[in-house]
């Protein structure tokens, strides 16, 4: 049976340290913790006279000031490594952990886990080929010496680089690696941790290269794992769920996200917010039961997103500086229909333009294949035809030789609407209310990947009233908008109830109103 040493570099929260270690080492496993030189005295006086009668805990015999992106996270966890395999002997895996991190399977699921795969957990990538590097220095990570810490110590750190640069001072890469990449959140069997210690005594001089490399931790282990074990017993992925926002900082988890946490494919999840004390309490609890059982479902990026995105969405109204001097036309006129049942606003659109004769373009903002025209790029992704509305727009009026022209948004799209409507053309807007049964929402999560087939039916009752709730909120923004030339038709109404706000919408006749406002199957999901 598997057997884990955790190797926890930490450097605050001593109270929440020790919780830690007194719960990992209760299911029989074991803890090797470095506590950054760098804090307080008394909290890791603390930590020590606390589980100073633990047997499975050990201490790295030395600590050392680290540094973000520093080889020193890297010597750290070298140290606390060291003292875990000496301490250890019945250690059969080694899993790197931070104080952030929590337990988001029981002990016994993760042993499980680890007796199934004979195989060592950690992400692998080509430092030179792949693209895990989003922003930023990539192969001027390795070919030149970096002594300087860039946060503490920025304008050495760049006189350095540059320096360097400028005289050509580049190094060679060890020419027997292959120099790979990944998080530095990683589970390895114990001949591979052998391995790697055996390799650091012997190969000083790629220890030497790795500490004048910068953020090391992220390819230190993920080269010499690849360069020491075969490749079918490494499986590239790193066992703790984590995810970045768009700023490439770390997402925090707090109480409310229990449920996504548990049904994620990964053992442990960071960061575990430190005010989340229930959370903490009820993942606990997780990781000392007994015969629990876990429904992987893995929706976990995009679920949080919708969670916990709403309250960001329409705060931004402003037009991009290039095109607040732009117009779509004074004389022209732009009519939105907007629906979140996309199929019912495009059958009323083709309806509409069969009796009208106008020209219609379906969700051109929402959908990356609708129907356009070549206008010269501009309309070849949703990012360029969202960035440049007006000046699509325009083009899209001239290419019909048109002053009247009919789309199609998504509710969501307050932001868009607002700016159309701050325009100098005469905008107006339809919304069509429709009814949502349980069994369509659920297919709509599934359709934009918040819900999978295996989501557990708990974390589906606790989702659906949530988009129920959104789209109600996105309706209601829209009435809140107060737009002039707002327009609704309803499922629940009448063909000749419909008709009315349709020829006001249209500018066409209650007759031709009244028939595109009965078209049959126009509500049928």
């Amino acid at each position: 049976m598997a057997k884990i040493a955790y190797i926890l570099l930490c450097h605050k929260d001593p109270d929440a340290i020790v919780q830690q270690a007194e719960r990992l080492t209760a299911a029989g496993d074991f803890m090797s913790i470095h506590f950054d030189a760098r804090a307080r005295k008394e909290h890791f006086e603390a930590i020590s006279e606390a589980l100073k009668d633990n047997p499975n805990v050990v201490f790295a015999k030395k600590r050392i000031r680290c540094g973000w992106g520093e080889w020193s996270l890297v010597q750290a966890t070298l140290h606390a490594v060291e003292a875990a395999e000496e301490a250890f002997p019945r250690a059969t895996h080694f899993y790197m952990l931070s104080g952030d991190c929590m337990p988001i399977k029981s002990a016994e699921y993760m042993h499980r886990f680890l007796d199934d795969r004979d195989v060592d957990l950690i992400e692998s990538f080509d430092f030179l080929a792949s693209d895990w590097i989003k922003t930023g220095m990539k192969r001027e990570r390795l070919i030149y010496r970096h002594f300087f810490n860039e946060r503490k110590h920025k304008r050495l750190f760049y006189g350095s680089y540059n320096l360097q640069k400028r005289l050509g001072l580049t190094r060679r890469i060890p020419s027997d690696l292959q120099i790979m990449i990944g998080s530095q959140w990683w589970c390895l069997r114990r001949r591979t941790i052998e391995a790697v210690l055996e390799f650091c005594r012997q190969r000083r001089d790629v220890l030497w290269f790795f500490r004048t490399t910068w953020i090391p931790d992220e390819t230190f282990f993920q080269t010499l794992v690849r360069h020491l074990v075969p490749e079918e017993e490494i499986e590239t992925r790193t066992p703790t769920f984590l995810m970045f926002s768009d700023y490439g900082m770390p997402i925090t988890f707090y109480n409310d996200h229990y449920d996504m946490l548990l049904s994620q494919d990964f053992l442990f999840a960071r960061k575990i917010s430190p005010e989340a004390k229930e959370l903490k309490r009820r993942l606990g609890a997780v990781y000392a039961s007994q015969g629990m059982e876990f429904r992987i479902s893995n929706e976990g990026a995009s679920l949080f997103k919708f969670l916990t995105g709403r309250g960001r969405v329409g705060r931004r109204f402003a037009p991009r500086f290039w095109e607040t001097e732009s117009s779509l036309g004074r004389e022209r006129e732009l009519m939105i229909v907007t629906c979140k049942k996309w199929h019912v606003a495009k059958r009323l659109l083709e309806r509409a333009r069969q009796v009208t004769n106008l020209p219609a373009i379906e969700y051109l903002f929402n959908e990356e294949d609708t129907a356009l025209p070549d206008l010269g790029g501009i309309q070849s992704t949703l990012e360029k035809r969202t960035r440049h509305r007006r000046a699509l727009m325009r083009m899209l009026f001239d290419y019909y030789e048109t002053d009247r022209l009919m789309i199609c948004m998504d509710p969501s799209n307050l932001d868009l609407m607002q700016d159309f409507f701050s325009d100098r053309c005469t905008t107006r807007l339809l919304e069509i209310q429709t009814t949502f049964s349980d069994e369509y929402l659920l297919g709509h999560a599934k359709r934009v990947g918040l819900a999978g087939e295996r989501t557990p039916q708990e974390t589906i009752d606790r989702l659906l009233p949530t988009i129920r709730y959104d789209v109600v909120f996105e309706s209601d923004r829209i009435r809140d908008a107060d737009f002039p030339h707002f327009y609704r038709i309803r499922e629940e109404a009448s063909a000749d109830e419909n008709a009315e706000p349709l020829s006001a919408f249209l500018s066409i006749p209650p007759e031709q109103a009244r028939e595109i406002a009965a078209t049959e199957y126009l509500y049928v999901d």
